[in-house]
């Protein structure tokens, strides 16, 4: 089985929010064997971008933001050498292939970009915290599960 993780649900391993013990449980599938796991390159910037804005905000203490920052880091690389996770790189033709889901279903690049993203790493599920994004995917034929909140 592979999972793919928009920026939003990789955020939910590392900050506890409504969701998160799905993505646990994805995480944990995935250091059993059970799974394996896929991310655009594009989440990296996505996610350390919403971890500095929690902590801005006051919603995630400094320590809290240290630990997300180093464990998401760590981990992450962590997966990539075990062979249970993959990092679908950003490339033109995906970039492209975006285009027209962006224009199709009047959402941003970025969250076209996720979904054919998920297309190429071979996913048999998306998750993902944003609703629309789940419906988007949902109707270009991608099994979708949206991790409410």
């Amino acid at each position: 089985m592979i999972a793919y993780l928009d920026s939003s649900a990789v955020v939910k391993r590392y900050v506890e929010e409504d969701g998160s013990e799905v993505v646990r449980s994805m995480y944990r599938k995935a250091y059993n064997g059970g799974a394996v796991l896929a991310l655009s390159a594009w989440n990296f910037g996505e996610v350390l971008g919403v971890l500095d804005r929690y902590h801005r905000r006051g919603w995630l203490a400094e320590s809290d933001y240290a630990k997300a920052l180093r464990s998401f880091a760590s981990e992450t690389i962590r997966l990539v050498r075990l062979g249970v996770m993959r990092v679908v790189p950003v490339r033109a033709s995906l970039l492209a292939a975006s285009w027209s889901i962006a224009l199709r279903h009047h959402v941003h690049q970025a969250d076209a970009l996720q979904i054919v993203s998920a297309k190429r790493a071979g996913a048999d599920v998306l998750l993902t915290g944003d609703e629309r994004l789940s419906e988007v995917a949902s109707s270009e034929g991608l099994k979708s599960v949206y991790l409410e909140g």
